[in-house]
């Protein structure tokens, strides 16, 4: 049957458009920036076992919208320069939704990339008040709390609960870390505790022998410190060694099992603000054991917060009926979504309008409990 030229056009232009819905609803990218390399790539494989766990389970239920989901990992080391060369090559490549970055101070310069080019980022962990600030953000979201959330909440444990007579307060210099012990110290003063000690170490040194002296002249029972597990762990053990008894406690940077064998027996106590355990959770059952039959570990504080992420850009494209960025982040802005940690609603920054940290007692064979 011969075709007359009107009728080919037609029919070219029909196939164009089945092939262009086909592809629409192929394969959809997702960037997972974080640490793989470096001294905290604990919590980008935390990350990755998230992410890994919820694109399998949605891809296996017709995926989001009918589109599948392909992780594409990239490497950032939790460092602001790499991590600006990472956003920077996800331009590059096309791709539209970003699971990342992990540490606040990488987090930060990347998301102004994502915002400027349209790119939907979802932090799992990044906690410093800087990223959403004073920002009416298009693009960026977190599934976890602030520092300025996550800091009253440990001050108000430290004030009902230890009621120091002496407090030092000490941070890493980074965004996170110094910002998560500013809003500490702010609230133990409000409370007329004394804050003795306030200071910043350098993060990567091995010996921290300098503040261990000032602890001690200072005869301090608490001391909290803002920053991540290795700094921690030294600190901690070297306190310990130099016959400090004082009271330890941090953010949910130093709530990694990596903890135990850098401070060892000095980590039999310590204090730390972590997100709930969503884990225990009677309606994540399901959950749990996805992870388990993966053989992946969900005991971190950063595995729930990454599925999470995955499983709302998931339902925001089916939601939307589109794999469009700005349609998508549009519909996460107006929605409250279903998810491991619960009902998640966003404000105009981009933050979850609700929040609960907890406070959590660890032990030396890297366990916790819930304080008390």
């Amino acid at each position: 049957m011969k075709l007359s030229r009107t009728t080919s056009i037609i029919m070219a232009a029909a196939f164009a458009a089945l092939g262009g819905a086909a592809q629409a609803a192929d394969t959809v990218k997702i960037a997972i920036a974080g640490p793989i390399s470096g001294p905290v790539a604990q919590y980008g494989d935390m990350v990755k076992a998230g992410v890994l766990t919820a694109i399998e389970q949605i891809n296996a239920a017709n995926g989001a919208g009918g589109n599948k989901l392909e992780p594409v990992f990239m490497d950032d080391a939790c460092e602001p320069k790499q991590a600006v060369v990472v956003a920077n090559k996800i331009v590059s490549d096309k791709i539209h939704f970003v699971i990342g970055h992990v540490c606040s101070g990488a987090t930060i310069p990347a998301s102004e990339i994502y915002e400027n080019e349209g790119i939907v980022m979802v932090t799992p962990s990044a906690t410093s008040p800087v990223l959403t600030e004073g920002k009416k953000r298009k693009f960026i979201f977190r599934t976890i709390g602030r520092d300025d959330q996550q800091g009253p909440a440990a001050a108000q444990f430290v004030i009902s609960h230890l009621k120091p007579a002496k407090a030092a307060v000490l941070h890493d210099k980074q965004s996170y870390g110094q910002g998560i012990a500013t809003s500490v110290k702010n609230e133990l003063e409000k409370a007329h505790i004394p804050v003795v000690l306030f200071e910043g170490l350098n993060a990567g040194d091995s010996d921290y022998s300098a503040i261990v002296t000032k602890l001690k002249s200072q005869g301090v029972d608490f001391v909290y410190f803002g920053g991540y597990h290795p700094e921690m762990g030294l600190l901690m053990r070297q306190a310990r060694e130099q016959g400090v008894k004082a009271q330890f406690m941090g953010p949910e940077g130093v709530g990694n099992n990596a903890i135990t064998a850098i401070a060892g027996d000095a980590s039999e106590g310590m204090l730390v603000t972590l997100p709930a355990d969503f884990a225990a959770e009677p309606a994540n059952a399901a959950i749990v054991k996805a992870f388990a039959d993966a053989k992946r570990d969900i005991n971190g504080p950063f595995q729930m917060g990454a599925y999470a992420g995955i499983k709302i850009i998931a339902d925001a494209m089916a939601g939307a009926k589109s794999t469009d960025p700005s349609k998508v982040a549009a519909y996460m802005h107006k929605t409250t979504f279903e998810t491991p940690l619960g009902a998640a609603a966003y404000d105009a920054q981009g933050d979850l309008k609700s929040y609960k940290f907890v406070v959590f007692k660890w032990h030396k064979d890297s366990s916790k409990t819930v304080a008390e």
